[in-house]
């Protein structure tokens, strides 16, 4: 396989994933001390997430006062494709707020009434997204960057 190939092999696997899971492992860490919590998310492509998080909750809290953040988009299983990153969050408001909420629902039509609760929508840069596929050989996984 040669390089343009395997590029587009993980890219292709890499939206795959994103498209299959609308929950994500998101890791922080703040005053309180690290972090991790199971969030909503949906891909504004393949390097940005949006999600919702809780107006008075610690991950948010953390966020705020440092916005590196690690996530992990997987079943659970590591016989699965999984996906592994570190990103930078900002809280985002007005028409970007809309924007977000629009795209999340889209994904997870679930989300809509936590919407109607104390929440703020962030996003979440992905630069570097770290592809495994064990059963494919994929290990250690490939890396897909920006």
């Amino acid at each position: 396989m040669t390089t343009t190939e395997q590029h587009s092999a993980v890219e292709a696997l890499l939206h795959r994933t994103l498209a299959a899971h609308k929950s994500m492992f998101l890791a922080t860490a703040g005053s309180d001390g690290s972090w991790v919590s199971g969030v909503y998310f949906a891909e504004d492509g393949p390097h940005t997430l949006v999600l919702v998080l809780e107006e008075r909750g610690r991950t948010l809290k953390a966020i705020k006062e440092n916005p590196e953040v690690a996530l992990v988009v997987s079943t659970g299983s590591p016989m699965e494709p999984f996906l592994q990153a570190r990103g930078t969050a900002v809280v985002v408001e007005g028409a970007e707020d809309d924007a977000v909420r629009q795209r999340l629902v889209t994904k997870v039509p679930e989300v809509a009434p936590f919407l109607a609760t104390p929440i703020r929508t962030v996003k979440v840069s992905v630069p570097t997204w770290r592809v495994t596929d064990i059963p494919n050989g994929w290990l250690p996984g490939k890396d897909f960057s920006a």
